[in-house]
C-alpha cells in the first residue's frame, strides 16, 4: 500500500491532524531525509521537484503546511555540522576553521562542481548564513 493510501485512509477514519503529521513525520520524511545531507545539495532540480510534490501531495492530504526540502536539508545539515564543529575528535572538525572574528567560518575552496556540492562546503555555507547578522 502506498504512502498517499495510507494517508487518504488515516484522513478517511476521521485521524486527528496532529496524528496524522505524526505518521508523515515517522514514516515518510523519515524516508525523504535518510541521508538528506549526503545526496540533497548534488541532486538536480528535477528530482528536488519531485521530492517536493510528494511534501505538497502531504500537506493537501493532512490540510496543514510542512517543513518543505529545502528546510529540511537546512535543518538536518546545520545539526549535523553543529555536532562536528563540537567534537574536535571529528575528522572534519578542521574544516570547520573560524575567521579571526569568530563570527563565521572560512569558506571551503573546491575546484569541481562535485566537491562544491558536497557536505562540507553546503554545511559551512549554512553555517554562515545562519550566523549572519538579520539584513
Amino acid at each position: 500500500m502506498s504512502w498517499s493510501l495510507q494517508m487518504r485512509q488515516l484522513k478517511k477514519f476521521n485521524l486527528p491532524k496532529t496524528m496524522m503529521v505524526h505518521f508523515y513525520t515517522a514514516i515518510m520524511e523519515s524516508i525523504l531525509c535518510s541521508s538528506i545531507t549526503v545526496w540533497y545539495a548534488a541532486a538536480t532540480a528535477k528530482d528536488k521537484g519531485r521530492l517536493q510534490r510528494v511534501i505538497h501531495s502531504a500537506e493537501r492530504v493532512i490540510g496543514c503546511n510542512l517543513l518543505s526540502l529545502q528546510d529540511l536539508f537546512a535543518a538536518r545539515t546545520l545539526k549535523r555540522a553543529r555536532k562536528i564543529v563540537a567534537d574536535p575528535s571529528h575528522p572534519g572538525h578542521e574544516l570547520f576553521v573560524p575567521l579571526p572574528s569568530g563570527r563565521r567560518v572560512r569558506f571551503i575552496r573546491t575546484k569541481i562542481s562535485r566537491h562544491t556540492n558536497s557536505f562540507f562546503p553546503s554545511a559551512v555555507g549554512l553555517i554562515n548564513r545562519a550566523r549572519a547578522p538579520p539584513d
